[in-house]
């Protein structure tokens, strides 16, 4: 391998939107590296398995993406408060934030110090408090807040060891997958493509100056 080459990591690499940033890094002749449930049976929400697939991987990376998660699990994001289910939120919270999280605690000592790592974590618009106009979707609100709460935070705390890395939080848009299929019809949608562009483009061409922020497909910040 050269050593010019770069290497990233890719959580969630069978997806939709994983597969298909693998795809674009492989064809830039980027060293992929591929986590995912499927091919290597990771269950991020198990803090062992987490553990278990970190063992079988080599780093450093110079970028990774966490593209894991799930809109819906048991049931439909929640239309009004009396739909809720505690065990609804207790599954969202655990896959789209505890999970993650996991993720992020093993992961940093796969970053170099002395470099400037790039992590990107696929977050939603929809975990934005301050762009909350329809309510709603309680459970999968809440979780990703709280997710980007601990990207937040991550970003501050990796600051003080790796003062080059850059942590962001990205909302992919809708993008035409299994995850969205139901409700593809009431947004825009993009191929898993054409996403990945987006959210390489976007992530890329970011340094440690971003670091701790939530944007969109298209490079605009979302408040948190």
């Amino acid at each position: 391998m050269s050593k010019l080459m770069k290497r990233a990591l890719i959580l969630g690499a069978s997806g939709g939107i994983g597969g298909a940033v693998v795809k674009i890094l492989r064809e830039q002749h980027w060293d992929v590296t591929c986590l995912s449930r499927s091919v290597d049976q990771i269950d991020i929400t198990n803090e062992d398995s987490v553990m278990a697939a970190f063992t079988s991987v080599k780093g450093p990376f110079d970028f990774t993406l966490i593209a894991t998660g799930a809109l819906e699990i048991n049931s439909s994001p929640e239309k009004t408060v009396s739909h809720l289910l505690e065990n609804n939120m207790i599954d969202q919270f655990t896959t789209n934030a505890i999970g993650p999280a996991l993720i992020l605690k093993h992961l940093r000592s796969f970053l170099d110090k002395k470099s400037s790592p790039i992590v990107s974590v696929l977050s939603a618009r929809v975990g934005s408090i301050e762009d909350n106009k329809l309510g709603g979707w309680y459970s999968y609100r809440a979780a990703k807040a709280a997710l980007n709460q601990i990207i937040k935070s991550f970003s501050i705390e990796l600051s003080r060891t790796h003062p080059n890395a850059c942590v962001l939080a990205i909302h992919p848009g809708t993008v035409d997958t299994n995850l969205t299929y139901k409700y593809a019809s009431k947004h825009p949608t993009q191929t898993p493509a054409v996403a990945a562009k987006n959210i390489l483009d976007v992530t890329l061409n970011k340094d440690s100056s971003h670091t701790g922020r939530f944007f969109d497909w298209a490079d605009k910040e979302i408040p948190w």
